[in-house]
């Protein structure tokens, strides 16, 4: 996972950072006890984007730019990844469905943009398919298919995030984060107002526990404006191609950390989904490094 290129002290916070996304999927749960997935998604966003929206300058984007971010990589990605986390998906499945994100990415990027695949990368979409069918067939038990349906289409939407980001150019990230967390909370908060209704809203708020507020606070601060600062600080430091392999331990971490603190089950299959989905990554990660020689295919 090419860390030899990393300082010790840099190997440590790469580790670090995709830890603590791991371990977010377990602070959703909790926080999914008592709070409605719409009304937590509008809360995350209100307190990423305030106060540091006071803070950081606007990043130079257009609206419909920022709009569209918004939207897709939080609104559409969070939204759906909590209601999915609600509806009946594990915590520790949910870290590893999601990143069906990444195949996503790589198929708008071949359909729209013409972009070369290699046959590595293929092979990667193929082993990972077949870790997400495993997933698939075990939905009715410990798993939901309403909840397998708003995971990946939490992926979709963050693949789509992925897609559109790329033509942002060179912006502040956390400028962009924070900027885009604020488009988030008024047509969040309008679905949670119109599909979970006043009554719940005023009861979670009023109920809150404080594991329910630790929770909350772990994934707006501790999640989203630390780690993410630190996996910036890293990608300046640091090619991308040594720093974004250790988002494939993010499933890793999510499925240990839901196990150790939710108690949530590891049987075979769920080790057997893991094993092809993070294949699969790898494959699309490495492969075309490894073996150059590939030959690549092109959407006609």
């Amino acid at each position: 996972m090419s860390s030899r290129a990393l300082p010790l002290r840099h190997l440590l916070l790469a580790l670090l950072v995709v830890a603590i996304w791991g371990c977010n999927f377990v602070a959703i749960k909790i926080a999914l006890r008592e709070l409605p997935p719409l009304l937590l998604c509008t809360l995350r966003f209100v307190f990423v984007a305030f106060p540091a929206v006071f803070f950081l300058p606007r990043p130079a984007v257009t609206l419909r730019q920022l709009l569209l971010y918004g939207l897709t990589m939080f609104a559409g990605q969070f939204g759906f990844l909590f209601l999915g986390m609600k509806l009946g998906m594990p915590a520790g499945l949910a870290s590893l469905v999601l990143q069906f994100q990444v195949f996503v990415t790589l198929a708008l990027a071949a359909f729209v943009l013409k972009e070369r695949l290699a046959t590595a990368q293929l092979a990667g979409v193929l082993v990972a398919v077949a870790g997400f069918a495993v997933v698939a067939v075990h939905t009715g038990g410990e798993v939901s298919a309403a909840g397998l349906v708003c995971i990946l289409l939490a992926a979709v939407s963050w693949g789509v995030a992925n897609f559109t980001s790329k033509r942002l150019g060179r912006v502040n990230p956390l400028a962009l984060v924070v900027w885009g967390s604020l488009v988030v909370p008024l047509p969040m908060g309008l679905a949670s107002f119109a599909f979970e209704g006043p009554a719940l809203i005023s009861h979670s708020l009023t109920s809150v526990s404080l594991p329910t507020v630790l929770s909350l606070a772990f994934i707006v601060i501790v999640s989203t404006l630390v780690a993410y600062s630190l996996w910036s600080w890293l990608l300046a430091r640091h090619p991308a191609s040594t720093v974004s392999p250790f988002a494939l331990l993010v499933p890793v971490f999510g499925l240990l950390s839901s196990a150790l603190v939710l108690g949530e089950a590891l049987p075979a299959w769920k080790m057997q989904a893991a094993a092809f989905v993070i294949a699969g990554l790898a494959l699309n990660v490495f492969g075309p490094r490894l073996l150059p020689t590939a030959p690549a295919l092109k959407q006609a």
